[in-house]
């Protein structure tokens, strides 16, 4: 990456600049090189970025109204639905901007393993990403449980008492975080307190997260590096911003049906009835971006066992730069790779389609099954194929393709075989 040599016209630019180089810094964004070939998967960065902007926002003006307490939380908000100006609308913007917050995430996330952005140079990059997401999932989750509704109480007992599996320690963590020996009071301001201080926490790390990216750059559909920053990169304004924006745009048409037209279709029914320790619903489920992990859980009769599934599940997936070792990127040149992801996809969302059916019969033994090829993807099909895959030839630069679609070819030497 270039160094900026940016210097401010007016004086005060160049005095303030001198003192704190924040007029260097934004410039150094708008003219940073990207590379030219990258697609409208590649926006979805920018939509995570306006998404958490809007959950925080949101959120900060929900608190000001929200009492966090067992016998006021679930009538404080339908105080906020009811006689707060435009509060529903601040409260469906939040409540759906978790579910359009997660779509994003997880087409970030498989768009990041077609195109192999976990590789080296960009281990770091990819294992900061995991660790905000599992804070989302943890921020969400308490989220959750805040409205107080049946749903909200009984997905907090079952959860929470997860953690009682744990040897030694797993009583004593059940017990703070409930604050009792049940879920009650206490536990809800525990989760609220929580549920307002992480997303400062994942803020903190999305700008880690976009300072490391800077380092080794963006990787790109073909997932060879920048040989010629001149030819194969444009500054990242206008070209990647009105890119972003008009993806950004599509996003908050989708975003703005669900707000005005279905704004309880993500939610389930049960949470519209305030939370009663005496009723238990018929089907306790997590919101559907948490289903499949639910799935995973289920899919053991052990309940250690399931829990150390679940949370494998996610931790498995920061070792993955090292379980894939193929020196090509891309599964655009790796055919089998390629077969394997849309496998792994559709093994995804039948797990998340499980996870919302009652563990019992065929939901049951379909949901075990996908818990084999889960692991299998990650623990044996990956690292076999880095082995015996034989990809396709790469080519000479990001530019080739670009500029005349039939481009010269290069092979990856390795000591492996057929790669």
């Amino acid at each position: 990456m270039s160094e900026h040599t940016y210097t401010p016209k007016s004086k005060f630019g160049k005095w303030f600049n001198d003192r704190l180089p924040l007029l260097s810094l934004a410039s150094h964004l708008t003219d940073y090189p990207t590379p030219k070939n990258l697609n409208y998967w590649w926006t979805f960065g920018g939509i995570l970025t306006f998404c958490l902007l809007s959950q925080i926002i949101t959120g900060l003006v929900l608190a000001m109204h929200y009492v966090a307490h067992a016998d006021l939380a679930f009538n404080s908000v339908e105080h906020i639905m009811r006689d707060v100006n435009y509060g529903w609308l601040i409260r469906y913007i939040h409540s759906n901007g978790a579910s359009m917050f997660f779509l994003a995430v997880y087409i970030h996330i498989f768009r990041s393993l077609f195109y192999g952005s976990y590789k080296s140079p960009r281990e770091i990059i990819w294992i900061l990403g995991m660790i905000i997401y599992l804070l989302m999932m943890a921020t969400a989750f308490m989220g959750y449980v805040l409205p107080w509704g049946q749903m909200s109480f009984w997905g907090a007992t079952v959860i929470t008492n997860l953690f009682s599996a744990i040897p030694l320690f797993g009583e004593s963590i059940t017990t703070w975080l409930w604050g009792g020996y049940s879920v009650d009071n206490p536990t809800l301001t525990r989760f609220f307190s929580l549920h307002y201080l992480f997303p400062f926490l994942i803020l903190g790390l999305v700008i880690l997260h976009i300072w490391a990216l800077h380092v080794p750059g963006n990787n790109n559909p073909i997932g060879i590096d920048v040989k010629k920053p001149s030819k194969d990169t444009v500054p990242f304004h206008p070209y990647i911003t009105i890119k972003d924006l008009f993806a950004l745009l599509i996003f908050l048409i989708i975003f703005s049906g669900f707000i005005f037209f279905a704004p309880n279709v993500l939610g389930h029914s049960d949470n519209y009835i305030q939370a009663n320790p005496l009723v238990t619903p018929k089907h306790i489920v997590p919101e559907w971006y948490l289903l499949p992990f639910y799935a995973i859980l289920r899919s053991v009769p052990d309940k250690l066992g399931g829990v150390i599934l679940m949370f494998g599940s996610i931790f498995i997936l920061m070792a993955l730069p090292w379980l894939d070792s193929s020196k090509v990127r891309s599964s655009v040149f790796r055919p089998l790779n390629k077969i394997f992801f849309w496998v792994l996809v559709i093994d995804v969302l039948a797990l998340g389609y499980v996870g919302a059916m009652p563990a019992e019969g065929l939901y049951l033994v379909v949901a075990r099954v996908g818990t084999l090829y889960y692991f299998a993807h990650f623990l044996v099909i990956l690292p076999l194929l880095s082995r015996i895959e034989k990809t396709q030839p790469l080519p000479l630069s990001i530019t080739e393709p670009v500029l005349t679609g039939m481009p010269k070819v290069e092979f990856i030497k390795s000591d492996k075989p057929d790669v």
